[in-house]
């Protein structure tokens, strides 16, 4: 989504349409109006659902409207950055992006803030495994999770503060918290919260529904930044200077120490959206105890509902198990990209499944992913080319992609909302003149709500005739079942580098390189590596006769798909 500021040219060339990273690929000029999407709705732009999301606190579907009438303001959780992001990890940053793309799609402006937290047991403990300080090993991993966010097309936050930056707030709030009655120093100079004052702790996670007993609390207490699901008690607000934490330690009223894990995001809620604010996210794994621990604190502090809505992404899953170092099976971008996949193609397979549902990441996929984003940027290509030159188009809905919008803003349904843009292709793509135009506009649009960007087509390599005509014999022999001839001429293309797959319908007629035959079978060799065993496998006189690739599933360079006989 593009915005001009007042006085700004109103007409743009349009380019490179879809991000596509290759200048110039639509020959045609298009150009469009652009601007404030809430002027372009007031316009005439029409058709623009409301988002209705799934509250995880009221167990119901809510409207998504700012409470202040003007911005949506939202808050998740960020990482700890101790180490590389997990695409497990990012499956949540990818949803959390396709929900305020959505908004700001639909017109609704957005204050999205997230936090770092750069100073937990964790982070001290790594830090000082590799002799750093605190502040350098923090900053190099926050520099690798924003690069990995730049290259799965997340937006970046308006605000990114991390919990360091903001101790004075957080010693202020336990200051407040003490004051007012809801947390007690211990023996050995921490101050923890006592959740039998907070009548109301446990009802985002249905504490209650469990038949636990809050009154009994107040000798069990959580240390840890991190602690069982099923373990309910006093939580740290301020951890006491202890040996293992080394140089990091911060002034306080209870003396040296630190803030603990569950604090610092209320904290900086508090700093940059108040006590009332429209919607809170983070993974499902976060429901208990950090969220329930946040309302605690933050209500008990400040007063007010503090988040209006929940919002919670589920799990992922590898080959329909659990993600984990010990098994070998968490996976990192850089891990992905390093097998030939590339971030495009994660982020697709992590909008794949509905953010409630756990979703089961598998390298098949990832080759799902890869063909459905080259089936998009033919797509797009053969709109754009029926598209007139120096078309203008000063409004935009939908149009054909109506149905895939309203399935978006009907609880963030990712899938539901691709599978209506594939439906939706075939009469995308015989569209011609200004309503061509307006197509590729509703189609840019959609992605663009999405986070997709699409790869660049492969250049089609023309059939020479004679090859051709031996594929139509091919197919006539095989049709008329002649099995015996259906292989000879399968041998004669082969050995001049022509692959043949069967269809139901027709065949698709390949030319055969090692460059691609490798990328398909060892993706998890850098590229270079294989350019250079395809470059020594080209020239291997023993392979001058390629007959036998026909017997290897290889990946396509160019196709011609033949009708039916």
């Amino acid at each position: 989504m593009m915005r001009l500021a007042k006085g700004e040219a109103r007409a743009r060339k349009l380019v490179d349409f879809f991000s596509l990273g290759k200048k110039n690929l639509y020959k045609k000029k298009i150009f469009f109006v652009v601007g404030d999407v809430r002027l372009a709705m007031s316009a005439g732009m029409g058709n623009v659902a409301a988002m209705h999301l799934y509250d995880t606190i009221s167990r119901t579907m809510k409207e998504l409207l700012p409470v202040d009438g003007k911005k949506f303001r939202f808050y998740c959780c960020g990482p700890t950055v101790y180490g590389p992001a997990h695409i497990g990890n990012f499956r949540t940053f990818v949803l959390q992006d396709v929900f305020r793309r959505t908004l700001e799609t639909g017109g609704i402006p957005t204050m999205h803030v997230r936090n770092l937290t750069d100073v937990d047991d964790k982070t001290i403990r790594e830090s000082q495994r590799v002799s750093q300080s605190l502040m350098e090993f923090t900053a190099f991993w926050t520099k690798k999770f924003h690069q990995d966010c730049d290259k799965l097309h997340c937006l970046p936050p308006h605000v990114e503060p991390s919990a360091v930056e903001h101790i004075p707030q957080q010693v202020a709030m336990v200051q407040e918290l003490e004051l007012k009655g809801h947390a007690y120093r211990s023996d050995d100079g921490s101050v923890y919260f006592n959740i039998a004052s907070f009548p109301e702790y446990g009802k985002l996670s249905r504490l209650d529904e469990r038949e636990l007993e809050l009154g009994r609390t107040q000798s069990q207490r959580a240390n840890a930044d991190e602690y069982e699901k099923h373990s309910v008690s006093d939580f740290v607000l301020w951890k006491a200077r202890r040996p293992e934490d080394g140089a990091n330690y911060w002034p306080s009223p209870w003396g040296d120490g630190r803030p603990g894990w569950h604090l610092e995001c209320s904290a900086m809620i508090r700093e940059y959206l108040g006590k009332d604010f429209d919607l809170h996210s983070g993974g499902v794994d976060l429901v208990f105890p950090h969220h329930e621990n946040e309302i605690a604190q933050s209500r008990c502090a400040c007063g007010g509902h503090f988040a209006a809505t929940w919002f919670h992404i589920a799990h992922l899953m590898v080959d329909g198990g659990k993600m984990s170092k010990s098994l070998g099976n968490l996976y990192t971008l850089e891990d992905l990209e390093q097998r030939g996949w590339t971030a495009a193609e994660v982020r697709y397979v992590l909008l794949s499944g509905h953010y409630r549902k756990p979703l089961n990441f598998t390298f098949e996929s990832l080759h799902a992913a890869r063909e459905a984003l080259t089936k998009l940027s033919k797509a797009a290509e053969r709109i754009s080319q029926n598209c007139p030159e120096n078309a203008i188009l000063s409004e935009v809905d939908f149009g054909v992609f109506q149905e895939a919008w309203n399935i978006l803003n009907d609880d963030l349904n990712t899938p539901g909302a691709l599978g209506a843009v594939f439906r939706s292709l075939r009469t995308a793509v015989e569209t011609t003149g200004q309503e061509a135009v307006a197509t590729l506009a509703s189609l840019n649009r959609l992605l663009r709500a999405l986070g997709i960007e699409l790869p660049p087509c492969k250049k089609e390599i023309a059939v020479p005739p004679e090859i051709q005509a031996l594929a139509d014999e091919r197919w006539a022999a095989r049709t008329a079942k002649n099995w015996a001839e259906s292989d000879a001429l399968r041998d004669k293309l082969a050995a001049q580098g022509w692959l043949v797959k069967d269809g139901k319908d027709g065949y698709i007629l390949s030319f055969a390189n090692w460059i691609d035959f490798l990328a398909t079978t060892l993706p998890w060799i850098y590229p270079s590596v294989r350019d250079a065993i395809a470059a020594v496998l080209g020239s291997a006189p023993w392979l001058a006769n390629r007959a036998f690739l026909h017997q290897i599933s290889c990946n396509r360079c160019s196709y011609k798909m033949a009708g039916k006989a």
